[in-house]
């Protein structure tokens, strides 16, 4: 009875009413209250972000190429079946995905610099933190275009002169206590882009389950992703999307988001302000408990 009272004394604030509810099925003011918890608004404690390569949807999600990712990662995320990339190449989506924006880039040009805003940034300059981690990178803040199996074009916080050389970090395992933000992009071949479907299942298998459990007992997402369809099968740029975590609820969510949509979900998560064309993005909604 007390929180059935607690739930009526918070609707009227919620749903904007005035007057006496009428109690019931009917309810316009319950049925505010439903909508408002169905559709609760991002939350998770850090994120983790892994960044794969040129894969359409349909060439990862029920691929017997991909046991993990379909076998035990989907079972357990909130799969996005409506996800798309924002354009071609790689480059621009790994910099749309990072400041909102593809800040004008149409290839996979390097070096490139820029001073415009980002969520890296942003975290840095609200008391929060932030790494992006490459694997394969010759060492810690290098800015170099190319070494074996390391591009910078799949790197975009390297581009950007307001995010310190110190965020710029090699990948070679999950690191705790995490950043607020984490982004992991693996080498060339690990992310599928040079190396087969199955190559990149098997380095997920590898180092998913530390992040996995880290997030499950500390309130942390986590948000595997591709940069963009390739082949592109239907025109429509559709990548594979999950997310995982306690605070996310398994299953398949139809809703239409982009790299700009998820932006602005780790943005909203983290409370900083959205960036560039993240700020015309909707969240992702209807997947948190």
């Amino acid at each position: 009875m007390q929180q059935w009272w607690i739930v009526l004394a918070a609707a009227p604030l919620v749903a904007g009413c005035s007057g006496a509810p009428t109690i019931g099925a009917a309810s316009p003011m319950l049925a505010s209250v439903a909508d408002r918890l169905h559709s609760r608004a991002p939350h998770a404690n850090n994120v983790v972000v892994v960044i794969m390569e040129n894969r359409d949807y349909d060439l990862v999600i029920g691929s017997k190429e991909a046991p993990y990712i379909n076998k035990t990662l989907v079972p357990e995320a909130a799969l996005m079946t409506n996800s798309h990339a924002i354009t071609h190449p790689s480059e621009p989506n790994y910099l749309a995905l990072f400041s909102g924006s593809t800040q004008g880039v149409t290839d996979d040009s390097c070096p490139h610099t820029f001073g415009t805003v980002n969520v890296g940034e942003e975290l840095l300059g609200s008391a929060k933190s932030f790494d992006g981690y490459s694997e394969s990178m010759p060492s810690d803040g290098y800015t170099g275009c190319y070494s074996g199996e390391y591009a910078r074009k799949h790197n975009p916080w390297v581009n950007f002169t307001n995010v310190p050389a110190s965020s710029n970090l090699v990948y070679t395992h999950f690191v705790t206590p995490p950043p607020t933000l984490a982004i992991i992009v693996p080498n060339l071949c690990n992310d599928m882009h040079d190396c087969s479907t199955q190559t990149g299942d098997t380095w997920l298998k590898k180092h998913l389950p530390p992040i996995l459990k880290y997030n499950k007992k500390n309130g942390g997402l986590f948000i595997l992703t591709w940069d963009e369809a390739a082949p592109d099968k239907n025109g429509k740029n559709q990548v594979p999307t999950l997310l995982i975590g306690p605070t996310v609820k398994a299953g398949q969510y139809n809703q239409d988001i982009t790299h700009y949509s998820t932006l602005r979900t780790i943005e909203d998560i983290a409370g900083i302000p959205c960036t560039a064309n993240a700020c015309t993005a909707k969240d992702i909604t209807g997947v948190w408990y």
